[in-house]
């Protein structure tokens, strides 16, 4: 399984804070209120947190009432702003693969992560694994780059544009094509894994979990206000989200 660890590339790193930082950005804009409405009652449960960078959302779950958080994240550089912006007794961070949560030797009642998974490379094993951490009836919620997004090899898919300019279509290849894709996402040579919908939802399948909703976020009116040009995600969407039971 992928162990790359692409976030405590200082240029990579400082890139990213500085998106994040933003309030244009399409994390707060699009995916994390998408994320959030499918958010389950969280009253007294355990819950992972897979890939939690600065540790917003754990953060986020105490308060809406979790009693034990565990957040994980393979960057010792994220994590140390998460230990030191969003510290609480009841959250637990440690520096690991999010594949090698088995080592945990705990379960949970609730598994969460945004924007990870298109990073794991073997994600019919993955799936498996998480289903064993999740308690019986738990729930797995998650987003990652929408099969669209990571299809072309060189991961330039581009918007076409009419003869005023308006974005109207937008053009990919390689869908059919899984596997490893490398980007430049601010340093070249990112390491990213494209699937197919119907892997993904497959590999939940096989793994036994039942899908309870899939979501493809297209921006609101506020967002829309916030950041006109958003509204090209009605051509394509960006994100892909599930929420599973076991």
């Amino acid at each position: 399984m992928s162990k790359q660890n692409i976030f405590n590339n200082d240029t990579f790193f400082e890139g990213y804070k500085a998106l994040r930082a933003g309030e244009t950005n399409y994390n707060d804009l699009l995916e994390q209120p998408a994320m959030a409405k499918l958010l389950p009652d969280l009253t007294d449960k355990t819950v992972l947190d897979l890939g939690c960078g600065y540790g917003h959302n754990c953060i986020d779950f105490v308060h809406r009432g979790a009693k034990r958080i565990v957040g994980i994240d393979i960057s010792e550089k994220m994590l140390a702003v998460a230990k030191s912006e969003s510290a609480h007794e009841k959250i637990e961070y440690l520096n690991m693969s999010m594949t090698d949560i088995a080592a945990l030797g705990e379960t949970f009642d609730f598994i969460y992560s945004s924007l990870a998974f298109h990073y794991v490379k073997d994600f019919d094993s993955f799936a498996k694994t998480m289903f064993a951490v999740l308690n019986n009836g738990g729930q797995l919620l998650f987003s990652q780059e929408h099969p669209i997004i990571t299809a072309t090899v060189d991961g330039n898919g581009h918007f076409n544009k009419d003869e005023n300019g308006n974005r109207v279509s937008y053009t990919f290849s390689d869908y059919n094509r899984p596997g490893e894709r490398k980007v430049h996402w601010y340093v070249d040579g990112v390491i990213k894994y494209h699937r197919t919908f119907s892997d993904v939802i497959n590999a939940l399948s096989k793994a036994g979990f039942v899908i309870e909703e899939i979501c493809e976020p297209t921006p609101e009116e506020w967002a829309i206000e916030k950041l006109p040009t958003i509204v090209k995600e009605y051509i394509k969407p960006n994100f892909l989200i599930v929420k599973a039971r076991k």
